[in-house]
């Protein structure tokens, strides 16, 4: 039984993997993953300058999810670039520059390093303060790519390009920002990153979980998965409809073989785990494996393309 997968030309011995974020800032946590089941090492988000990130607390969980204001504390970019001497898998650097400027020098030294496999650019960050998301802006999301990509096509190396996106409510979105990603040799796409501007309570002290922003926060875990599984289903479907060789990596509320499972039968080629992999560390790669060989297993498939993009409409 086979859980391997492509992501672009990037071939990888399992389909699981960790999300930017959690457990991926310092270069013990990316020797872990390294050392880990994950099937690639991808790095927190990285900007120009290291960052402290938000006021804690900034982070809270509970039995159904994950709220976070982080703010993308990093060690900044050249740490990541440097730490890919210590990384025997496929590596990736996460990048969210702030600036248009400061995205475009970070992905200029990592070409230049010709030492990682490729990166992550992260659209969709809901916790920097004063900033929205740049995904739900489509002139903006289409000039910031436009300028990045005059970068990446001046080498003609293997190098392996993803988007993390935001989630999208309105069956509008896909065909739209589809129209934009199709311009631009992008690898993947990533849906999706935390839900913005949640808030939970905690009623026995009458206060928000956490500090910045007045304790919203993007929300991840259980509590998005359906919408984790539906941006999944419509960026494959519109990807299908339009012949497009881009692959989409779910991510949102994974928490056992089950829910793997369910995203790769609506489309994705592989999962990141963000939330659960807080919680558990790196047990939880082997662990997700296993649940979801079992299940392949009592259903007769033998690899992901025996079920990956198959969900039946109910009759």
């Amino acid at each position: 039984m086979s859980l391997h997968t492509n992501i672009g030309f990037q071939l990888l011995d399992t389909c699981i993997y960790n999300a930017s974020g959690p457990r991926c800032t310092s270069l013990k946590e990316l020797i872990q993953l390294d050392k880990s089941h994950s099937s690639l090492v991808l790095s927190k988000s990285s900007t120009v300058l290291p960052r402290e990130g938000n006021v804690k607390p900034r982070y809270y969980h509970n039995e159904l999810g994950s709220i976070n204001s982080m703010g993308l504390p990093n060690q900044g970019f050249q740490y990541y670039i440097d730490s890919a001497n210590a990384i025997s898998k496929p590596y990736l650097i996460s990048v969210n520059g702030l600036t248009l400027e400061d995205t475009k020098l970070i992905i200029t030294k990592i070409l230049q390093s010709n030492k990682i496999n490729g990166i992550e650019i992260n659209l969709s960050c809901p916790n920097i303060i004063g900033k929205g998301q740049l995904a739900y802006d489509l002139v903006e999301m289409e000039r910031y790519l436009s300028e990045i990509f005059i970068i990446i096509n001046q080498y003609s190396f293997p190098f392996l390009v993803g988007l993390k996106l935001p989630p999208y409510f309105d069956l509008h979105w896909y065909p739209q920002i589809t129209n934009i990603i199709k311009k631009f040799n992008v690898h993947y796409i990533t849906c999706i990153n935390s839900i913005g501007n949640g808030l939970l309570v905690d009623s026995e002290t009458e206060s928000t979980v956490i500090k910045p922003k007045g304790g919203m926060g993007g929300i991840g875990g259980q509590y998005i998965k359906p919408i984790g599984l539906s941006n999944v289903r419509n960026f494959y479907l519109e990807f299908q409809k339009q012949n497009l060789k881009i692959d989409v990596i779910g991510c949102g509320g994974i928490e056992s073989g089950e829910d793997i499972f369910e995203y790769i039968l609506c489309g994705a080629s592989a999962v990141q785990i963000g939330t659960q992999f807080y919680r558990e560390g790196i047990k939880c790669f082997p662990r997700l494996q296993q649940e979801l060989k079992d299940i392949m297993s009592k259903k007769g498939y033998r690899c992901l393309d025996d079920f990956k993009g198959k969900l039946q409409i109910i009759n």
